[in-house]
């Protein structure tokens, strides 16, 4: 009888929650069990983490893996990155004699395998951080070349220079509709009687509508 403890691994709690990447590794993890594994075969426990693959200490992989040597079973995952996505600590469970790994997507791969794979996933994941910044580096030369705003560091100073201009922009019509809403409002005509007078007169809102009471209500409050 062939004995497993599958092991599953998401870095979110979202995630978690969802299910979102659960149901791909399982899937994987049941075609493996049914096209690869020795027959008849067992899964002794399942677990599943909620955690970043950055992260050493992983108490349910901990949990995982004395349950797996305890019983003689072969620790199963989907896919190697769901172990970890350092090197040095898949290295370590490759060093452990008493520990049996499969890989789901690498079913007939042995441990030394594994361990050179999981080098050249980390070399892979440091080349493209790399290139992105290189990449983001580019971007920013370039536009210090040709006297643009940084389109990367500008965003915020952009939109903040937006709204600026719209609080002003809407200032500056309150205080031209002072004359015929101040009035209104003192002889005691509602908000909506207010919007329906400045509608019948042709007054548009700043964006160009019809006014209804809560424009005139904010309009208000920026004159008094």
């Amino acid at each position: 009888m062939m004995k497993y403890v599958t092991y599953k691994r998401v870095s979110t709690k979202d995630q978690g929650k969802s299910g979102l990447g659960l149901d791909a590794q399982e899937r994987d993890i049941q075609l493996f069990l049914e096209n690869y594994s020795g027959v008849p075969w067992e899964v002794v426990a399942e677990y599943t983490e909620v955690q970043s693959g950055a992260d050493s200490e992983r108490p349910v992989l901990s949990e995982a893996i004395t349950l797996a040597k305890k019983e003689g079973a072969i620790l199963l995952v989907a896919k190697l990155d769901r172990l970890s996505r350092k090197v040095s600590f898949i290295a370590t469970l490759m060093d452990d004699k008493k520990l049996d790994l499969k890989v789901a997507v690498m079913p007939n791969a042995d441990k030394f395998q594994l361990h050179i794979y999981a080098a050249l996933a980390e070399q892979e994941r440091d080349f493209i951080s790399t290139r992105t910044k290189a990449a983001l580096a580019e971007v920013k030369r370039k536009a210090y070349e040709e006297g643009r705003p940084n389109p990367l560091g500008g965003l915020r100073d952009k939109t903040m220079k937006r709204n600026k201009v719209r609080i002003e922009q809407a200032d500056k019509q309150a205080k031209k509709l002072a004359g015929l809403v101040l009035p209104m409002k003192e002889r005691g005509d509602s908000l909506r009687a207010i919007a329906k007078s400045l509608n019948e007169a042709g007054v548009t809102t700043p964006r160009g509508g019809h006014w209804q009471a809560p424009q005139v209500k904010r309009l208000i409050e920026r004159l008094v």
